[in-house]
């Protein structure tokens, strides 16, 4: 039996069940069409020579009215995006067809992230792709999209095509499938007595060995009643998990009002990538964040619990989050906070360090006594605030009413507190090393410090920050020293990597440090 030439040229895939738009449109319905800005004489978007010199939708808009008599054509620009002007007009519209001609150019945004741009401003009104090239040629294939039409080009023939095949009730034949369009995602909440070991194996099968934890560790890191929300996609017939996302919000300060939220880690099974479900697992979990009270800021991975400070670049997922609305800026120069630094975790071992009994005049280091908690606790609220690390006035906050009160180590100019530090380690009832997995994950014979904060006077000139630095650590290793440990982890440093290279500090873990004040 001879296939109609329909079925030839189109692919069409339906999960919101619109076409025919026959039997979805009332005749007084407003059709919304966004179709790519060419200039007319321009070199086509798809090198396709026989596209005139003119708007080359203008058929498409043409074969729809033949149709369906209320339909508005409203052209986008790559660098213009999805503006106002096109969200006044979805707000009229009944259905929303958005055309995609093609991979972008080098450096433009790509068509398929203003699709998703538009696809947020529509309410109860369907969204239609019409993508007029196979789908992997474009640039972002794990979109999701519920319904979708493919068609060779965006000639005149194919448009009419695509325009008929949206109203007829007979459609084509979908052959396979098109890989713009994904099962909708049903998210849960995860399970935290069933679900823990199906989702460790997920951690360690997405992440670098480096990262692999136990069971007892992972659990304790992920149950936090109260400050943990976490979600899990299933697969519908065997109930398998598919993805998981893990969110925390913590107090940004001591003020108590305002909170951090953090998109702490976001894993796909990788036969199951580019279907929609990490960014179905994205947006929910964006939204639970932001419908809580007091949240002033959303970053990527976590402060504490840590499970990941920011973006590893090894994981290749910047580009990713980018299309998220994450703005991520190259790491070539100095960046704007928030925007992509570089954060590391470096390892020192104590027989590297060339400093060992440092003294200088008027600077002391020692560990915090209980009676100047409470200086130390305005020392850290006052300079953290400055530097814009959040949750880490908390950090220090905990260890009130405990027994850990001396993991502090102080460094003081002539009495006056000018930085400080946290130690811990594994086994002395500290929670910080609660939040904090990693020193001990890596050996039994490292102890952590983190939550490093110098004053402006401790960072005046290069010569006090080399003494406050080198003090602070040197007493932060005498500490840990005592509890039998032989290195030392510190964490999301954003120090100069000569410096600590230069004290014997070798780089363990880096991430990109990535937040959005709300």
């Amino acid at each position: 039996m001879e296939t109609t030439p329909q079925t030839k040229s189109v692919s069409i895939q339906d999960s919101q069940s619109c076409i025919p738009l026959t039997d979805y449109l009332e005749e007084s319905d407003l059709i919304v069409l966004l179709t790519p800005a060419i200039i007319p004489g321009a070199s086509p978007l798809n090198s396709n020579s026989d596209v005139p010199p003119s708007d080359p939708f203008e058929p498409f808009g043409q074969a729809l009215a033949k149709h369906h008599s209320r339909v508005r054509h409203v052209p986008y620009t790559p660098r213009g995006g999805i503006t106002g002007t096109h969200k006044a007009h979805i707000d009229l519209a009944a259905i929303v067809i958005f055309v995609i001609s093609g991979p972008s150019y080098q450096g433009q945004p790509s068509q398929i992230a203003l699709a998703e741009d538009a696809r947020a401003l529509c309410k109860s009104q369907p969204m239609i792709i019409v993508a007029c090239c196979s789908p992997h040629e474009l640039d972002f294939p794990e979109a999701y999209f519920p319904t979708t039409l493919e068609i060779p080009s965006f000639n005149p023939s194919d448009l009419e095509l695509a325009a008929s095949a949206l109203f007829e009730a007979t459609r084509p034949n979908l052959e396979t499938p098109n890989v713009l369009a994904s099962p909708l995602w049903s998210v849960q909440r995860w399970n935290k007595d069933r679900d823990p070991s199906e989702v460790l194996d997920l951690w360690n099968q997405c992440l670098p060995k480096k990262f692999n934890l136990n069971l007892f560790k992972f659990q304790s890191l992920l149950r936090r009643d109260g400050y943990a929300m976490h979600f899990v996609v299933r697969e519908p017939e065997t109930t398998k998990i598919l993805g998981f996302c893990a969110a925390y919000t913590a107090y940004a300060d001591s003020d108590g009002e305002r909170l951090l939220g953090s998109l702490a880690v976001l894993l796909v099974q990788p036969a199951y990538r580019r279907r929609g479900i990490g960014r179905t697992l994205h947006d929910h979990a964006l939204r639970e964040l932001k419908s809580v009270r007091g949240i002033c800021r959303l970053q990527l991975g976590s402060t504490f619990p840590r499970l990941l400070y920011g973006l590893p670049p090894e994981l290749e997922c910047e580009d990713w989050f980018r299309r998220r609305k994450w703005r991520i800026e190259s790491a070539s120069g100095p960046l704007e906070p928030g925007l992509g630094q570089e954060a590391c975790d470096w390892i020192l071992s104590f027989e590297n360090w060339p400093a060992t009994g440092f003294k200088l005049p008027h600077l002391s280091f020692r560990p915090c006594e209980l009676s100047e908690l409470y200086l130390v606790l305005e020392f850290v609220d006052r300079e953290s605030k400055k530097n814009d690390n959040l949750a880490w006035y908390d950090q220090y906050a905990k260890l009130t009413g405990t027994m850990n009160i001396m993991d502090i180590v102080v460094g003081l100019n002539n009495g006056a507190i000018v930085a400080v530090a946290l130690t811990y380690v594994k086994n002395t009832g500290s929670p910080v090393e609660e939040d904090l997995p990693w020193a001990s994950t890596i050996a039994e014979d490292i102890g952590g410090v983190t939550c490093v904060c110098l004053s402006d006077e401790a960072t005046s000139t290069k010569t006090q920050r080399d003494a406050v630095v080198t003090g602070l650590f040197d007493a932060c290793i005498q500490l840990l020293a005592k509890s039998g440990k032989n290195k030392l982890l510190v964490d999301a440093v954003k120090w100069d990597e000569d410096e600590l290279q230069s004290l014997g500090f070798q780089k363990w873990a880096s991430y990109r440090e990535v937040w959005r004040n709300v």
